[in-house]
């Protein structure tokens, strides 16, 4: 039997294309958390950021993400604030050396940090990094 298929990539007499059907089908099967994730990656990749999992230790990188957790550490040397920056494809923890507060640094918040990736404890690190916050929604 012969199939002819549209310039789109359709079979002649589909209303709906194969991947449109995976994609429907794939909402309905998936989790929260994986079509979160899924949707925090085509974030990163619009905003043209470094995947947090592609991100290697010494590589000037920006990152685009969603704060996890926010953490003050107070030390008797020198108090830091730590936070968990989540793409949908790794983590990459945000170190402020000095600070025991930033305004608008909190969980659940997006933002873009750049900086130099740092490896501690087998994690991600990236210290003092610039970083944008997105807009609450």
């Amino acid at each position: 039997m012969i199939e002819a298929y549209t310039a789109a990539g359709r079979r002649v007499g589909d209303t709906m294309g194969d991947s449109a059907m995976r994609r429907l089908l794939r909402r309905f099967t998936a989790s929260e958390a994986e079509l979160d994730a899924e949707e925090l990656q085509r974030d990163a990749v619009e905003s043209g950021s470094t995947p947090c999992r592609d991100a290697l230790r010494g590589q000037l990188v920006s990152v685009t993400g969603r704060l996890r957790t926010v953490v003050y550490t107070p030390r008797t040397t020198l108090p830091t604030l730590e936070s968990e920056l989540y793409d949908g494809s790794d983590l990459v923890t945000l170190v402020w050396l000095g600070r025991r507060n930033i305004p608008g640094i909190q969980p659940g918040r997006g933002m873009t940090a750049r900086g130099r990736i740092a490896v501690r404890d087998n994690r991600k690190v990236i210290y003092n990094p610039h970083y944008e916050l997105e807009a609450q929604r």
